[in-house]
């Protein structure tokens, strides 16, 4: 079996500020971290390589810093990783980021062989589209399989896959053939923390960069140039005072003059 698990590093949420002036995030001094649902991606493609063989490959697109994210996941127990990465990649937005990616993985079977399960987190906590997974699936023409709580059963022989899926009011089961992508929740394991010896060895499992003219990609497929979405600003929101009003006297007659105040409130607002 041959995974290949894709992380995002992504800024700390509760450190990150805004410029006032700029609307842009302050990233200066802001600690990166591995996107929090892609520990649970790494952790289960690390468990489909220790119960059925294999290897389990890690990738990022991002600066060079992002490496940062990849040592974490080396360290967790993937045996290698790709680090996508290139001036021409600058801005992407989740179309572009998800053909880049894609083109990656597409690299990475023709040198280390045919991938089986591609792994993502459900969503990045800095964005929140979860987008990218499904458009590598579709760029890479295998069947998404999105907010999957637990894989069932692989059979590497058949090469079938049996999950299941976090519906809005219960569970879907759904039995797939290989390859297939997979975006994983919170619910699907607990992520295992490497130890200092693990953090050691990682230093030599191989680290391999992958830039612009290694993908043989078009550069205005990726990057600025092949995003057809930016963002324009970012803003907190404007924090407002609400005077609050108690109802006095017994359960039945609080009720009834919430009901009173409620209907006046909606007077005049129109559906």
């Amino acid at each position: 079996m041959r995974v290949v698990v894709c992380i995002k590093q992504v800024p700390d949420t509760t450190e990150v500020k805004i410029n006032p002036e700029t609307n842009t995030l302050m990233r200066e001094g802001v600690q990166s971290i591995v996107n929090p649902f892609d520990e649970f991606a790494i952790e289960e493609g690390i468990r489909i390589k220790e119960k059925f063989g294999g290897e389990t490959i890690v990738i990022t697109m991002g600066p060079p810093q992002a490496d940062e994210a990849l040592k974490t996941a080396l360290a967790m127990g993937c045996d290698k990783a790709y680090l996508v990465s290139d001036r021409a990649f600058a801005g992407s937005d989740t179309l572009a980021t998800a053909y880049t990616l894609a083109s990656a993985i597409k690299k990475i079977e023709e040198t280390d062989g045919p991938v089986d399960v591609v792994l993502c987190g459900k969503q990045a906590i800095d964005g929140d589209t979860g987008q990218v997974g499904p458009g590598i699936a579709v760029r890479l023409n295998i069947p998404p399989l999105t907010y999957v709580s637990k894989i069932r059963e692989i059979d590497p022989e058949k090469k079938t896959i049996i999950v299941e899926r976090l519906m809005e009011r219960g569970k879907e089961v759904v039995k797939c053939s290989l390859p297939v992508l997979i975006t994983v929740v919170k619910d699907i394991n607990s992520p295992r923390y490497p130890s200092l010896f693990e953090i050691k060895k990682a230093a030599k499992k191989p680290m391999i960069k992958l830039g612009l003219a290694d993908l043989g990609i078009p550069e205005n497929k990726t990057g600025l140039k092949g995003s057809p979405t930016w963002v324009n600003k970012i803003f907190s929101p404007e924090l407002k005072s609400v005077n609050g009003e108690i109802f006095q006297g017994e359960p039945e007659e609080c009720a009834v003059k919430l009901v009173d105040r409620l209907i006046n409130l909606g007077k005049g607002v129109s559906l």
